[in-house]
């Protein structure tokens, strides 16, 4: 049988083939002709591949070898694809291959975006000189923003943001006359802005927020008539803002929040009626009104929080606004009603009023949009409107509503009745002394302290408060968090992998880790409450842990989160940073404060203030964060309540005469002693108050001494001795005795509660309390095992520290004065660091002690003049001869104790020739020779010497010169 043949459409098709294939094959080989003849600049070739060898060899792309040229594929398309917005391609390049008659590719756009690249920025990047676009944001890079990039002249995007870049802006930048976007946010920066940027007139979009910077802005900036964008928060820029800003009509984006800024906010803003958002904050100073705002007819979002506005809301016809979505007055002086207006605009969502001066009663209506409003802490009252519902977010705490059934408060979660100005509950007739909080948890657990930590899970939103049941205690949150509208306000640690969340990761510095696995967060204002407390003096413990950004060399380490501590209204902490209070995340920071309590009512207060990183690891991680709290009554609170129950309870027993008998005898006896202890204590007091301090007795501090026995001598102090000593409750203590006969020792007393009961820091050490009977007054600080520097040097029982142990001792006192010196709300010099006063605590962790010789400086002063104290041979030549008094009195110190530290040798030794026997003519005859104590360990001999050089140079300079 035949097969059958094929048909004629198939012969057709077979005699096509061929020709279609030989199409195909022209089509190729006219593309290759092309490639071959088309070919990336030699010069930019070579400098990408210098590029990725330095800060990305491990992300070399696919398309970039030794044998492909990189202006291939994607990178020539002539759709000219996005590579800013498309994940996909990353790291990615863009060329243009149109010259030299489209034989010769230049590139273009280079993106290099969190990538986790670690380094300097490559110098390569200078030979790009066609670059238009350069993306290297969110990574590790480091060291200076290199002036060559004034060279790329083509630039016109230029992203260095969320880096840990340092040192100042290269004024070259001025340079880019073509640059329409730059980007240095999230940096570590310093220095002011160079006027040179004002030459950057083409600018439409400048994010310099969190960089670092400071000063004025520069009067040149008036030049970038063209900004549209201009993120400028979280600095400390200083001066006014300036009139000129009013001149950048085009912008549509402000933002100037956390900085250092003088009020009054300057008229021209009125100006700018392009805006869309406005957020300015945290001003110091002067005083504002809101007529600037009038023509700001197209805002989206404006907030002006804590700017010191002084105003009524009437003054401002808020029925323009009808685009208004969040407006945020909160933390100013606005008197005056809530208009109608108002709350009537249906654009609107988020109305945050808050900490203003706000009187009469609610309007009757709101828009249909309005979910969320915070009138808290103001003076309103009346009834409650109809459009009260439980829909709605809306915080009333702390104003003077009358809160009953038989209005719509019952619509509101309960409990408000116990956050009312002048009617808290339980007033006069307190009902606990102690409660505890696992601030974020869902369960109850016991900590090691002996508190029982309750749960605090609630779903607060941007305007809400809750109170427990009991109610003991509540919490009030406030705020929105930029760009995150959805955000928790309870944040949950992540596991080591960074990825999936864990009810088991350990945290440093705590027996507690449970404490911390969970925390609540806000963006604003965060409060907890203490109700129906017995008054007295109670210990505040507030406890934190860092738990949104990691530890690594990664962009997501760069997260920074600042905010500001008050209790009862007094600010405790300025500017706390978790993450460096504990020296990285995971890790316990616990504060402790002595509060009075007066009218049976608590309230701990985290306030952001503008400060810290706003979108790391993404956005809205930012703003107060606490793991737990306790409030505890303070030792000397509890005993004496405890004397009192006794007295009542025997009184009872031996009959109503025996007890008038031996009140009368009691009270005399007690009179006269304490006539006799007031008339001691008097001068104490009349000079530093009452201290904010534990107060020991003296029958406690001499048992726990064992009368002062001199097995428990530690050493002498500087106007006394100072014993070890173990409390009843075990804790061991260090005691510092006044000698009876010191007048000048009187005075340094005074002076060390002055100061250090004013600073906390870990390299400073603890101030427990202290003792005001009889004739030698008492300080109680914290033990520390290893004793003091000095001894662990040189003395009989020598401790073997090795270079790096010695290297971290020297970097402790570092921090420990530069707190004193530059982060304290005081400026504080020490005037006796000597190896003597450097403490070492059982991780040979250092710690500054004695601080009776200590001043209080102003730092707008070069110098004070002042009485010479201090120790021979620790004193600074100006201060020594002229009395001269700054922080480089205690800087000069430092070098000498870092010279002893390194030598491990004293000061002064009397035994060594006469040559030898002060250490610095010592050092100075031999600072081109290698030295080092032989016990230091198998350092680097050229990294010692390099160390030492330095510090020989600022010994004879007084400060570390750049040739070093």
């Amino acid at each position: 049988m035949r097969r059958p043949g094929p048909s004629s459409s198939c012969r057709h098709g077979s005699a096509a083939l061929p020709t279609l294939l030989l199409l195909l094959l022209l089509l190729a080989a006219s593309a290759q002709a092309q490639q071959a003849r088309t070919r990336t600049d030699p010069v930019e070739a070579d400098a990408l591949k210098g590029v990725f060898d330095k800060i990305g060899r491990e992300m070399w792309p696919s398309w970039f070898s030794s044998s492909v040229d990189p202006c291939t594929g994607a990178a020539t398309d002539d759709t000219d694809t996005d590579i800013d917005h498309n994940p996909n391609l990353n790291p990615a390049i863009k060329c243009n291959c149109k010259y030299q008659n489209n034989t010769v590719c230049h590139i273009t756009k280079l993106k290099m975006y969190a990538l986790d690249l670690v380094g300097p920025i490559p110098e390569e990047l200078r030979n790009l000189t066609h670059l238009t676009n350069l993306n290297l944001m969110q990574n590790y890079l480091t060291g200076p923003i290199p002036s060559f990039l004034g060279e790329l002249t083509a630039l016109q995007y230029l992203s260095l943001a969320i880096n840990a870049l340092s040192g100042s802006v290269p004024k070259e930048l001025g340079k880019l006359v073509n640059l329409v976007s730059l980007g240095i946010s999230i940096n570590n920066l310093n220095g002011s802005l160079p006027p040179e940027l004002g030459n950057m007139v083409k600018l439409e979009q400048l994010y310099i927020d969190s960089s670092g910077l400071s000063g004025p802005l520069p009067p040149s900036f008036s030049k970038l008539t063209s900004l549209k964008i201009l993120w400028a928060s979280d600095n400390d820029f200083t001066g006014q803002i300036p009139d000129y800003i009013g001149s950048l009509s085009n912008l549509s984006d402000l933002r100037f929040q956390g900085n250092s800024f003088q009020g009054p906010l300057p008229t021209t803003l009125s100006n700018l009626v392009q805006l869309t958002s406005l957020r300015i904050g945290d001003i110091v100073n002067g005083s504002s009104s809101l007529a600037f705002i009038s023509n700001m007819t197209s805002l989206n979002t404006l907030v002006l929080r804590n700017c010191r506005i002084s105003d009524n809301l009437a003054s401002v016809n808020f029925s323009q606004f009808a685009k208004l979505s969040l407006l945020d007055l909160s933390f100013n002086n606005i008197t005056g009603l809530v208009p109608q207006a108002l709350l009537n605009l249906n654009s609107l969502s988020f109305l945050f009023l808050g900490n203003n001066s706000l009187s009469g009663s609610l309007p009757s209506s709101i828009g249909t949009s309005l979910k969320n409003l915070d009138f808290s802490y103001n003076q309103l009252s009346g009834n409650f409107p109809s459009w009260v519902s439980p829909n709605l977010t809306l915080n009333l705490v702390a104003n003077n509503f009358v809160v009953s059934n038989s209005n719509n408060s019952v619509l509101l979660p309960s409990g408000l009745e116990c956050l009312q100005r002048d009617t808290p509950c339980f007033l006069g007739s307190p009902q606990t002394k102690s409660f505890a909080v696992d601030c974020g948890s869902s369960s109850s657990m016991s900590g090691s302290d002996g508190s029982v930590y309750l749960p605090d899970d609630a779903n607060l939103g941007p305007a809400s408060y809750y109170v427990t049941g009991a109610p003991t205690w509540g919490v009030s949150n406030v705020g929105r968090f930029m760009e995150a509208f959805e955000r928790d306000y309870i944040i949950q640690s992540l596991n080591a992998s960074y990825t999936v969340y864990s009810s088991t990761r350990l945290f440093r510095n705590t027996p507690d880790s449970e404490l911390f696995q969970k925390a609540r967060m806000s963006p604003s204002s965060l409060r907890y409450f203490g109700i129906g407390l017995e008054n007295g003096n109670y210990v505040v413990t507030l406890q934190f842990a860092e738990i949104s950004f990691e530890d690594s060399r990664t962009w997501k380490s760069l997260g920074k989160r600042v905010f500001d501590i008050y209790i009862q209204g007094e600010r405790k902490e300025q500017n706390f940073d978790i993450r460096k209070e504990a020296r990285g995340s995971y890790a316990a920071v616990q504060k402790q404060y002595i509060i009075p309590v007066t009218r049976n009512f608590l309230e701990i207060h985290l306030f952001w203030a503008g400060k810290g990183t706003c979108c790391i690891p993404s956005q809205g991680h930012y703003g107060p964060l606490i793991s737990a709290l306790s409030v505890t009554p303070a030792p000397n609170a509890a005993r004496k309540r405890s004397k009192n129950k006794t007295g009542a309870t025997v009184g009872a027993a031996v009959g109503a005469v025996v007890v008038g008998l031996i009140v009368l005898t009691g009270l005399y006896v007690r009179r006269q002693k304490s006539r006799k202890l007031s008339l001691e204590q008097q001068d104490l007091y009349n000079t530093v108050g009452r201290p904010n301090l534990f107060t020991y007795s003296y029958g406690e501090l001499k048992t726990a001494s064992e009368n002062f026995n001199s097995s428990n001598f530690l050493g002498e102090g500087g106007y006394g001795s100072v014993y070890k000593g173990k409390l009843s409750d075990g804790s061991v203590v260090a005691v510092k005795l006044l000698s009876e006969t010191s007048r000048q020792g009187k005075k340094q007393f005074i002076t060390e509660i002055e100061t250090i009961s004013q600073v906390q820091h870990r390299n400073l050490v603890k101030l427990y309390g202290c003792c005001l009977e009889g004739n030698n007054p008492l300080l109680v600080y914290e033990y520390l095992d290893n004793g003091s520097l000095d001894k662990a040097l040189f003395g009989n029982g020598r401790l073997n520290l090795d270079w790096p142990t010695r290297f971290e001792i020297c970097l402790g006192i570092a921090r420990g004065l530069a707190y004193l010196h530059e982060e304290s709300s005081i400026r504080v010099v020490h005037r006796d660091i000597k190896a003597s006063n450097v403490l070492l605590d059982a991780n040979l962790n250092s710690k500054i002690s004695d601080f009776g010789l200590a001043k209080l400086y102003d730092d707008k002063n070069t110098h004070i003049s002042t009485k010479v104290a201090g120790t021979f041979g620790y004193l600074a030549p100006e201060y020594a001869m002229r009395g001269h008094m700054s922080e480089k009195v205690d800087v000069f110190a430092f070098g000498v104790v870092i010279l002893e530290t390194i030598a491990g040798r004293p000061n002064y030794d009397g035994r060594l020739g006469e040559d030898k026997a002060y250490l610095l003519e010592w050092v100075l005859l031999l600072w081109t020779l290698l030295w080092a104590e032989p016990t230091g360990g198998a350092a680097s001999r050229r990294q010692q010497l390099r160390q030492v050089r330095r510090l020989i140079c600022w010994i004879r300079w007084q400060e570390v010169s750049n040739s070093c």
